[in-house]
């Protein structure tokens, strides 16, 4: 068997230059991070992706880290800057790092503070924090004590207990918007839900038997599977103690937009949704809504997004949760190879949605 052939002096085979090479000449800011190169006849060195009048082939070389290319008297690039941290994942750090004090805080700590930390104006950390987690700190601050109550009133002795366990400093915040944090009164959910009405109803589509449920809310689960029995027997297992009820003339409106998502995905979703889910999961499910029509996302890039790239299979778990199948596109979701992964309703119906958005969009799916 032949040998791979390998440049010389550099340990490396001569397809991974020339791939670096392709990325240079691209300019593809996804291998930023993984390799620079250096221009002998400028003695600099730069990210992939620098935007700079691009080198001879001759005269670049390439290395795996900033240290191996300024060991040999190169300086790092003014404009590309490849010894810094990209803007983006600069700012997710920022805000991860904002979302642990906001986790770990007796009290919410107000804007000034958490911009203070970060080391940037109020205005630049609200807009950047919105930016990276499609919610403002004080939206984001209130989720996550949404969920904390949400634990402690199932395992504190008294609703007042469960309030100051979470975090909030008087019960009388709580309590003004406590339905719509809770998605029920604090009596309800402590019931487990029990005397909560949901309206569900089923019908066909060329993806098998569309299961839509709504509260007062909005549309709190759409399912999809082969057998209409055991999609309401999953249903109902979501919601143990609630009440059911079948969806009238009225109902079958939103059934019929649902169907319609399902067989266009091209048309809007307008219904308002009652998203069920902790802090984190609502972070991604948003991710997932950002992901546009007829593209594709890996886990990990949704990880990064959220500026927490180590959790890559929090992540997952949080797709494979989803009871909003096409109203949350967690279809769009594959792995880094771009294979298609697991899905809740199946890989096959996955692959069709998929297929039907790139037709819908014009273009085959393809990570963004």
């Amino acid at each position: 068997m032949a040998s791979k052939t390998k440049r010389p002096g550099t340990g490396r085979e001569a397809g991974e230059e020339d791939a670096r090479w392709a990325a240079v000449v691209a300019r593809d800011k996804a291998f930023d991070g993984k390799f620079v190169f250096s221009v002998a006849s400028t003695g600099i060195y730069c990210r992939a992706s620098c935007p700079a009048r691009r080198a001879k082939r001759e005269n670049v070389a390439f290395f795996d880290t900033c240290a191996e290319a300024e060991a040999l008297g190169f300086r790092a690039c003014r404009r590309c800057r490849p010894n810094e941290l990209r803007r983006d994942a600069h700012h997710a750090l920022l805000v991860a790092e904002a979302c642990r004090r906001i986790e770990s805080a007796e009290e919410m700590p107000d804007l000034a503070q958490l911009a203070a930390t970060s080391g940037i104006s109020r205005f630049y950390f609200h807009r950047m924090f919105k930016k990276v987690t499609g919610v403002t700190p004080k939206a984001y601050a209130l989720a996550h004590r949404r969920n904390a109550v949400r634990r402690e009133l199932r395992r504190s002795p008294s609703v007042t207990a469960a309030i100051y366990g979470a975090g909030f400093n008087s019960s009388s915040r709580f309590y003004e918007n406590a339905a719509e944090q809770l998605g029920m009164t604090t009596k309800t959910f402590r019931s487990g839900g029990e005397n909560e009405v949901l309206t569900f109803a089923i019908a066909n589509s060329s993806l098998g038997s569309v299961l839509v449920a709504a509260s007062e809310k909005g549309i709190a689960a759409i399912l999809i599977g082969d057998d209409a029995e055991k999609l309401t027997a999953e249903f109902k297992k979501l919601f143990p103690k609630a009440e059911f009820v079948t969806g009238d003339r009225r109902f079958a409106k939103s059934l019929r937009r649902v169907i319609a998502k399902v067989e266009s995905p091209e048309t809007p979703f307008e219904l308002p949704l009652d998203i069920r889910g902790t802090a984190f999961q609502q972070r991604v499910w948003r991710a997932l809504q950002n992901i546009p029509l007829g593209t594709t996302a890996t886990y990990t890039e949704i990880a990064q997004k959220l500026g927490n790239p180590k959790a890559v299979r929090a992540v997952a778990r949080a797709c494979a949760t989803n009871s909003l199948a096409v109203a949350i596109p967690c279809h769009r979701v594959v792995r880094a190879n771009g294979e298609m992964a697991g899905y809740r309703w199946g890989t096959e119906r996955k692959r069709r949605l998929l297929e039907r958005e790139s037709s819908a969009r014009g273009k085959s799916p393809r990570s963004r």
